[in-house]
């Protein structure tokens, strides 16, 4: 029997890097997946790849930073599926600036998609989830939202923001026996954060110093991210809520 077999579960940001990772798992486990994304060309390849390898997936163009995006996206899976178990919210974005260097802008281009997406995700999955009997909400955070690092203000104030989200709505919502918690990792290799590092010596040396202060010696793997998300979609985890998870390595150990 498969960890999530009869389970369906909405994966946000699931075209690429972790979204991917997450989707793929989660048909590995026999969950019926829909993957959301801006991007339709990405889901479609995500879903081509799980429907050959025998799992039931559906691609939906979603921003969910729009409201009307997110109660579609619910609409939708809802549509193909009849019901959800689980939404992650993992969609995301980085910056790379202090405030002093950072325009209004892309202030709310971050909040909007780091903190505001869940809300709306999440406030649009719950009567599905009440329906349901219960279930789960994942949100993909960082350590940049347990702890702070230089020239990352806005994404720490949205992770950060996203911690508490999780625990506030963890409480609020127990007695409904749907839980959720907060996946943090430190850097993963996808392509947002192979961005962050220039094919130059310099970035490579840069890259190398980062894992290096990785107590693991490594950065973390999608394929890492997504193995804790099938945990806390599955029964396996019923008992737990409120938590965010770092999942770093050992970087937040010391």
């Amino acid at each position: 029997m498969t960890r999530l077999a009869g389970q369906v579960a909405l994966i946000t940001g699931g075209g690429t890097g972790i979204g991917r990772a997450i989707a793929l798992a989660f048909a590995r486990e026999g969950a019926n997946v829909a993957v959301a994304a801006r991007r339709k060309d990405k889901l479609q390849s995500v879903v081509d790849e799980i429907l050959a390898n025998g799992g039931t997936a559906v691609a939906i163009a979603c921003d969910v930073s729009v409201g009307a995006d997110a109660e579609r996206a619910i609409r939708e899976t809802l549509d193909n599926f009849a019901a959800l178990h689980t939404l992650v919210n993992n969609a995301g974005t980085h910056s790379d600036a202090t405030i002093e260097r950072l325009s209004e802008v892309d202030w709310d281009r971050v909040i909007d998609v780091n903190l505001k997406g869940p809300f709306l995700m999440s406030r649009a999955a719950l009567p599905a989830l009440r329906r349901a009997g219960g279930g789960s909400i994942i949100n993909t955070g960082s350590i940049l939202g347990l702890l702070a690092m230089k020239s990352r203000a806005a994404y720490c104030a949205s992770k950060g923001g996203l911690t508490m989200l999780t625990k506030a709505m963890a409480l609020d919502h127990a007695h409904e026996n749907i839980r959720v918690n907060c996946i943090c990792p430190a850097l993963v290799e996808t392509d947002m954060v192979a961005a962050l590092f220039p094919a130059t010596p310099e970035g490579r040396a840069l890259r190398d110093a980062r894992a290096a202060a990785i107590p693991l010696g490594r950065l973390g793997k999608p394929a890492d991210i997504a193995e804790l998300a099938v945990y806390l979609a599955s029964h396996e985890s019923s008992w737990l809520t409120g938590v965010a998870i770092p999942l770093d390595g050992g970087l937040s150990a010391s």
